[in-house]
């Protein structure tokens, strides 16, 4: 399979669209970073690494920026995570720590972040909970393994509404996090290890907090959702997590070849080890670090600048999370198949139109004005003996316009159908509930220009702000839409089974569809709604 990297002759129009796929809508757009007003309650609690002041919002406390592992810095470089020190004193809690170094979410720029920033954050509500401890619910943020950050989502809603503890965690990204190389003995994968380790700290801490240590939801979109998927299939990862929650990032998700652009190859977010540690090696000559001895590269990598190591190229070169290894032995998805994954329940689901947004930032270099084009859309990715097929399935003349069409054969191919695929699989070991988010007038919140005549619907992450505090403008049957999808999702956190209407996926492919207004939401047969027979025999 091909390498997802930025190629070496990047047009700054292929790096926006690469970037666009990469970010998987990690929150992108602007950042909504949780105000910090003057208050006289400053609560404090008590962690194992030692005491931190939080801030009292009302009916919330949020308590930000608390490591829960030694700064992976200077010679912890490319070293799985360590505890925090204990601190003397009590630790301001009131803002966020920095976030990781990554790539710009939108639009031109250099890195930013520091690579000191394995903290996390807290919200919980201010009211006592009656009758023992609350519900707990780790947040994986997404941004395709090189961007974003836990402090992007507000978790006010799930907090108050749903009655929870919630957790927003940071962890390495891009080259920082998910390099490889045969100094390293391999590609240890350190933003899934950085995200172990802050469930361990939940483990340790949730208790102090309000929370029930044995009842720890895990919950991520995107690049967040695979990392959700590494848990459920990663042995270190057992015993740290009750539930899961996948938001358009599933084991099986994929992405044909020159689907966006001419140059693009095939997309994977899982890739074996001896892939990356392989391009560890090219990346550490290019960066004049190929030395004889092991250990002279580690410490000619170590010397060198971050900003040195941010590079699109590098960020988005390790960008893959490597199986193979002690942290995955095995391809998720063929684990997933096999059974070998932690028995948990399970929601999975994804978005109506996921790639549209991914599309839409590519059309005016590479348009699809009429049928010929989309013919040729689908030949450069499938092959010409699928064209009469994918024409069959999906005919032009049955969408407003010939790029929507072609969003509908990536949208339902990459993500919606690999989701059920994965939740068949499942299903037959777990209790698994799966959704569509299908409101197709959901604010765009990521910055990201409109392209007329191409609408971006419910595209992919276009689901957060009704989980979220974020910057969109939500109307009333929107927000009455939130309202259920918050009860829905924290209801699971809380019992393992979200609500009454919402029915098992099984052999039945009954999907949960999510849209405000009256009849909204209701039960569809998502399997045959997008063609997933078809798309199952493209991709054993």
């Amino acid at each position: 399979m091909s390498r997802a990297r930025c190629p070496r002759r990047r047009t700054a129009l292929w790096c926006a669209v690469w970037c666009a796929l990469l970010l998987l809508a990690a929150g992108v757009g602007p950042a909504s970073a949780a105000a910090v007003a003057p208050a006289v309650d400053r609560p404090v609690v008590d962690t194992d690494r030692g005491p931190v002041r939080g801030t009292a919002h009302g009916a919330y406390r949020t308590f930000e920026g608390i490591p829960f592992a030694t700064p992976p810095t200077g010679p912890l470089r490319w070293r799985l995570p360590q505890p925090a020190a204990r601190w003397a004193g009590v630790r301001d809690a009131g803002a966020p720590g920095a976030r990781c170094v990554q790539l710009p979410a939108v639009g031109p720029g250099g890195p930013s972040g520091s690579e000191d920033c394995l903290y996390l954050n807290v919200t919980t509500p201010s009211a006592s909970h009656p009758g023992g401890r609350r519900p707990v619910m780790v947040w994986f943020h997404g941004g395709g393994f090189v961007n974003g950050a836990g402090d992007l989502y507000r978790p006010e809603r799930p907090a108050v509404q749903g009655d929870a503890v919630v957790v927003t965690v940071n962890y390495r990204l891009g080259i920082f996090g998910l390099f490889g190389h045969p100094a390293l003995g391999g590609a240890p994968g350190f933003a899934i290890a950085d995200q172990q380790a802050a469930l361990r700290w939940v483990r340790a801490n949730a208790a102090r907090f309000g929370g029930d240590p044995s009842d720890v939801t895990l919950f991520g979109e995107s690049a967040g959702g695979l990392s959700v998927c590494a848990h459920l299939t990663s042995p270190a990862s057992g015993g740290l997590f009750r539930r899961a929650i996948l938001q358009s990032g599933s084991c099986s998700t994929t992405m044909p070849p020159r689907s966006l652009l001419p140059a693009q190859n095939r997309y994977e977010p899982f890739v074996p080890e001896q892939r990356t540690v392989a391009d560890g090696v090219t990346a550490a000559a290019g960066l004049g670090c190929d030395r004889p001895e092991p250990g002279a590269v580690l410490d000619c990598l170590r010397g060198k600048d971050a900003a040195a190591l941010a590079t699109p190229e590098l960020m988005m070169r390790f960008s893959l999370v490597s199986y193979g290894n002690r942290l995955l032995p095995e391809e998720p998805r063929r684990a997933l198949e096999a059974g070998r994954f932690h028995r948990v329940p399970v929601i999975e689901g994804s978005t109506r139109d996921e790639m549209r947004i991914f599309l839409a930032q590519g059309l005016a270099a590479f348009p699809i004005p009429d049928a010929g084009a989309y013919r040729a859309r689908v030949e450069q990715s499938f092959g010409a003996a699928a064209v009469p097929a994918v024409e069959a399935q999906y005919p032009v003349a049955a969408y407003p316009a010939p790029a929507l069409a072609w969003a509908a054969v990536l949208s339902d191919a990459s993500f919606t159908c690999p989701a059920l695929r994965d939740g068949r699989a499942m299903a037959r070991h777990v209790p698994v509930y799966a959704y569509r988010f299908s409101d197709r007038d959901a604010p765009n919140f990521t910055g990201l220009p409109q392209v007329e005549g191409f609408p971006y619907g419910a595209s992919h992450g276009f689901e957060l702000p009704y989980l979220f505090t974020m910057d969109a403008a939500l109307t009333a049957p929107q927000r009455e839409l939130s309202q259920r999808m918050t009860g829905d999702w924290t209801a699971f956190a809380r019992t393992g089974r979200p609500g009454a209407a919402w029915p098992r996926f099984d052999s039945a492919g009954s999907v949960l569809s999510l849209a405000p207004g009256p009849g909204g939401i209701h039960v569809v047969d998502g399997p045959a709604e997008h063609h997933c027979a078809f798309w199952d025999a493209q991709w054993p």
